[in-house]
Parts: structure tokens; sequence; C-alpha cells
């Protein structure tokens, strides 16, 4: 008789909601900056504002705090035309996200930055570059936007980083121990994507071995990547 197949067992990539609450979010030294902004509205220096910082720096929890306390309107920078324009600003306040080099509507932006400032409009844009790297065509747009004030989010410290990685494992209800925390924090470029991306993958490990999250699981995956 042949021996038995035991099946593997599967993990599926259900989708895990997070809070973007203020109370959610992780303040520290490299997030100060982009904190004060958004708790002095509508106290800013300048109607339009960016805030700069890399991939999960924590830009679009920043913007949807302040959208829900400025009851603002929010787009894509790539999703936005010139015809959309009036509607977006309506409201008096909008977040423009992920402003990136040849990936959004020049003229478009051009009139959403003369319509705001005519208006008295809020605008928040995001983006990972500040607006002086931005390849831009339009020299007025240029000019405009490298007028725009900047607060920049910088890569997270160790206690930054460390927090970071718990709320990733507590948003998908991991139950994880200090020694893996400070494993995956002594061994993991220091970005807040890293971290998601490492506790994906282990989650996503643990389910399909139908294993407990442990340092040595994390050193097998670790090693595997």
């Amino acid at each position: 008789m042949a021996g038995r197949v035991h099946p593997r067992q599967l993990a599926f990539a259900l989708p895990h909601a997070e809070s973007l609450s203020r109370d959610n979010f992780l303040e520290g030294p490299a997030n100060a900056a982009a904190v004060a902004l958004i708790d002095a509205w509508p106290e800013w220096p300048n109607r339009i504002m960016w805030l700069a910082g890399p991939e999960g720096s924590g830009k679009s929890h920043l913007a949807a705090i302040w959208a829900e306390e400025a009851g603002a309107r929010s787009t894509t920078a790539n999703a936005l035309t010139a015809a959309a324009v009036p509607g977006a600003l309506a409201t008096g306040a909008l977040v423009v996200e992920d402003l990136k080099s040849g990936e959004f509507d020049e003229r478009a932006l051009f009139h959403l930055v003369n319509l705001a400032r005519e208006d008295g409009a809020f605008v928040l844009f995001t983006g990972r570059d500040v607006p002086a790297a931005l390849d831009v065509e339009l020299h007025d747009l240029r000019s405009r936007l490298r007028a725009v004030p900047v607060v920049a989010l910088q890569p997270p410290d160790d206690r930054l980083f460390r927090a970071l990685i718990v709320k990733f494992c507590a948003d998908r209800q991991m139950t994880i121990d200090e020694g893996v925390v400070g494993y995956l924090a002594t061994r993991l470029e220091r970005s807040s994507a890293a971290a998601r991306h490492a506790v994906e993958l282990l989650d996503g490990e643990a389910l399909r071995q139908g294993r407990p999250v442990t340092r040595a699981l994390a050193a097998e995956l670790l090693r595997g990547g």
C-alpha cells in the first residue's frame, strides 16, 4: 500500500486592518517635527505644506489624522486631474499623497496650487522626496513647489523601531516576545517598511508551518532571505 500523503498546510493572505487613528500612531524623535505640524493646524506657517520621508515612515498615517481633523478630502497625485481640482478642494482642505517624478499631471497640480492659494485652502502633500528633487518641466509649477515648506520624517531610532515591530505584530494579532523583537531589531534594515515586511513573512511562515513565532523561526526566515 502506498504511503499516505499528508496535505501541506496553506497560509491564506487575509487582510489585516491597520488603524490610522492618532492613538495608534507611534511617536518618536524621527517624526516629532511632523507630529508637531499636524498638531499645530490650522496655525501652519503656510497653508500648503509638504511631508517628506521614506516608505513606511508614517506620512500617510499623519495625513489621515490631519484629514480627519481638518475635514480634508484625499487623493493620490497620479489620480489628480485638472477637472477634478475644484471638487477636490471643495471642503477647503486636501491631502495629495505620493508625489513622484513623472507620475502626476503637472498642469493639474499647477491648477491645484493656484486655486488653493486663491481660495485660502489647506493642502498637505506627501512624498518620499522633497519638492526640489522632483523632475518638473513646468517652470512655474517647479518654482511654486519649491516654495512649499517641507517637514521631513527620519528613519526610526532604536526605541521607535522596536515599538514598530511590536505594533505590526499586534496589528496581525501575533504573539511575540522580547527575544524575537530584539533579534529582528538588530538584523533588519532600520525602516518601517522592512519591519512590516519581516512581520508579514513571519506571520505567513508561522501559519504555514503551524509553529509559534519564535527567535528560531525568525532566524530561519532571515537566513533564508
